[in-house]
């Protein structure tokens, strides 16, 4: 269990470190002036207590994170930081099969660190802290006297420094080394990390700052990082630096690329762009600081582009799941409507990569559609790439997974993950993110409290010059009953806003026995003067949906995937008769559902979804896979009609069965014919 110890506040930092003064420990935190309608609580102020998430960050904070640190010592990360402090020894970095040499091993270990040290800020663990205190030491002692730290160039590439933008990635290590600042700072009031990296930024200042050398990094990450020094510090060349980083994008300073300039958004200036285009996680890292620089330099224009390009992806690019990405070769947003479930990239990072853009832009505009994507991104595109057993993980996460001469992962077979890769980006931002989950539940305002994601929990709000104290209590998602209870308020009336999630087709808000509010799909806002004891119950129809892909998706034309709540289902062959597999499936367009909630061993409890299939006698036949319509039906006659369970998508692989698809191949029949 994590640990509930307090450390003694003496008004020191961990190992005695003079403290500094403690922000909100949030991961993006608006100043005062900033363009935007919400804030956030900050993860001292919002707090799960119980059901999945819970569930999942124990696992990330008891097993996850202490796995990470072990393989960051067991590839070469730690070791490539030894030798930038002076050990001797040969770099570490294989690019999985290509023989390149990864130059942003550091940035794993920084992400590990921002990990390390949201949790700390909720669950002060001498476990965890011991893990990360010769770390931070390491990186200190790695960094040069003019304030340079990366060891791929110190140790690789000694005199190359800032030579390769396209490639180099010496300004997206740098990004995520401020984050891991940030979090330290924040939620522990340690400004360790927060030196080195302010020291390193100085560096980069006097190569490439405003009026020095025109360039650019490949991969975006360090503007949004800027910003965040910014709200940080207080030092306005951070922002100023950011935002003439986003203005140089898009004229062409980076060199060729094999992919062309639209992998790396550097084909048309933020401003103009009308979507997105190129390597996912780099555009959405982009958009990331593209947001921040926005918000807090009052820019409109720069808000709305990123807000038409949030709503071409949306549209016309993104996965039934929320993932993004439908090419492997460069990981790159395909065309409208190329979204091929088999073949799906889908990185996780990514996934990780729009939660963070969507909760940006969920605080600069109020805007409930951003929290909805939020919403099916996080159960349905990032908790799968986190295996049950906590140390196994989904770089990629497509929507179907053949049976026969399925692409299996290295690791055991158990779970069809491996447990760690080669470029390791996914491991260490997913327990980043797990960490700090809780940050993006709910946010405060001028009118009052809103509540997004539902969970078991308690925040802490400032209103109207108090505090307001909130607790919620539900067995969401397999349920859609919230209660919320008021245990402290305010004099004065403030609003509390409920929303009501894009997937429920109606909801109902009590008081007691006084029926408040109902509503679709939107937001609602109650305002009144509350009391301590007020108990408010929102009740949302949950239950099972068929969902028809648009015609325009080739790639599932004629199939329709299963919905319950905010969760994506998928059927896996460990649900078929032996010998059967799940490309034989066919099922009724409108077919009729059922759901029961129950436990599974290896999976816990899960709401299941049931319906009626047919599994085709796909027995070896002629060798031309096509038949002529005028003279026999195109599916295979006959089959093996059965009732058929779906278990939702984030838990699909931690069994043996290998087949699994979403999108089901679906017949003009119903389902009781």
């Amino acid at each position: 269990m994590m640990s509930s110890a307090l450390r003694p506040d003496d008004g020191t930092g961990p190992s005695g470190t003079a403290a500094v003064s403690r922000e909100t420990a949030s991961p993006v935190l608006p100043t005062p002036n900033a363009s935007v309608r919400l804030r956030p609580l900050g993860l001292s102020g919002s707090r799960i207590e119980g059901g999945l998430w819970a569930d999942r960050r124990r696992t990330n904070h008891e097993v996850t994170i202490p796995f990470g640190a072990e393989q960051l010592e067991a590839a070469g990360n730690l070791l490539n930081l030894k030798l930038a402090a002076g050990a001797g020894g040969t770099y570490r970095g294989a690019n999985d099969d290509t023989g390149n040499t990864a130059p942003f091993l550091d940035s794993d270990v920084y992400k590990w660190l921002e990990a390390v040290g949201w949790e700390l800020a909720q669950f002060p663990d001498q476990r965890l802290l011991a893990l990360a205190e010769p770390i931070i030491e390491l990186v200190a002692e790695a960094q040069r006297a003019d304030g340079y730290v990366d060891s791929y160039y110190q140790a690789a590439l000694p005199g190359m420094e800032f030579t390769n933008p396209e490639w180099g990635h010496e300004l997206y290590v740098a990004g995520h080394l401020i984050q891991a600042a940030v979090a330290w700072r924040r939620g522990l009031g340690d400004d360790r990390l927060m030196s080195i990296a302010e020291r390193f930024v100085r560096r980069i200042e006097a190569e490439l700052g405003p009026g020095k050398r025109e360039l650019i990094c490949g991969h975006p990450e360090f503007e949004m990082a800027l910003v965040e020094l910014y709200r940080s510090t207080g030092e306005a060349r951070y922002l100023e630096l950011a935002r003439t980083l986003v203005e140089r994008r898009g004229h062409g300073i980076l060199g060729p690329c094999r992919y062309g300039a639209r992998y790396w958004q550097d084909y048309e200036p933020v401003r103009t762009a009308l979507e997105p285009a190129g390597h996912a996680v780099r555009q959405i890292y982009l958009e990331c600081g593209v947001v921040d620089v926005a918000v807090e330099t009052g820019d409109h224009e720069l808000l709305e582009a990123v807000v038409r390009r949030w709503e071409s992806m949306t549209s016309s690019r993104t996965y039934i799941t929320g993932s993004l990405g439908s090419r492997h070769q460069d990981e790159a947003f395909g065309d409208a409507f190329e979204l091929p479930p088999d073949r799906a990239y889908a990185e996780t990072c990514a996934a990780i990569g729009s939660v963070m853009l969507s909760w940006r832009l969920l605080l600069a505009t109020g805007e409930v559609r951003f929290a909805d994507l939020i919403e099916r991104t996080a159960y349905n595109a990032v908790l799968p790439g986190l295996a049950f057993d906590g140390t196994h993980f989904f770089y990629s996460n497509p929507l179907m997974r053949r049976s026969a001469g399925a692409e299996v992962l290295e690791g055991p077979a158990t779970t069809r993950r491996a447990n760690w890769f080669p470029i390791a980006c996914c491991p260490p931002n997913l327990m980043r993110f797990l960490a700090s989950f809780p940050d993006l539940a709910a946010t405060v305002s001028e009118r009052g409290l809103e509540i997004h994601q539902y969970v078991t929990g308690s925040l802490d709000a400032p209103i109207n010059g108090g505090v307001v104290r909130i607790s919620t209590e539900t067995n969401y998602p397999w349920e859609g009953v919230v209660h919320v209870t008021v245990d402290e308020s305010v004099a004065e009336a403030w609003t509390l806003s409920l929303r009501v999630p894009e997937w429920c087709p109606r909801a109902t808000v009590s008081l007691g026995t006084e029926r408040l509010a109902e509503s679709g799909p939107g937001t609602i806002e109650l305002t009144r003067g509350w009391t301590a004891g007020d108990q408010i119950t929102l009740e949302m129809v949950m239950s099972p949906r068929a969902t028809a892909p648009d015609p325009r998706i080739d790639a599932v034309r004629g199939t329709i995937a299963l919905e319950r709540g905010p969760l994506v289902y998928a059927v896996e062959d460990a649900d078929l008769p032996d010998g059967k597999s799940v490309e034989s499936m066919e099922v009724a367009q409108a077919p009729i559902l059922g759901d029961t909630f129950q436990s599974e061993p290896g999976l816990g409890e899960l709401t299941w979804i049931s319906l009626d299939a047919t599994l085709r006698n796909d027995e070896p036949g002629p060798i031309w896979p096509y038949r002529n319509l005028q003279t026999g039906r195109a599916s295979l006659a006959g089959g093996q009609r059965i009732r058929v369970r779906a278990l939702p998508y984030f838990a699909w692989g931690n069994r043996a069965a290998l087949g699994m698809r979403i999108w089901l191949p679906a017949i003009a029949r119903k389902s009781d014919d």
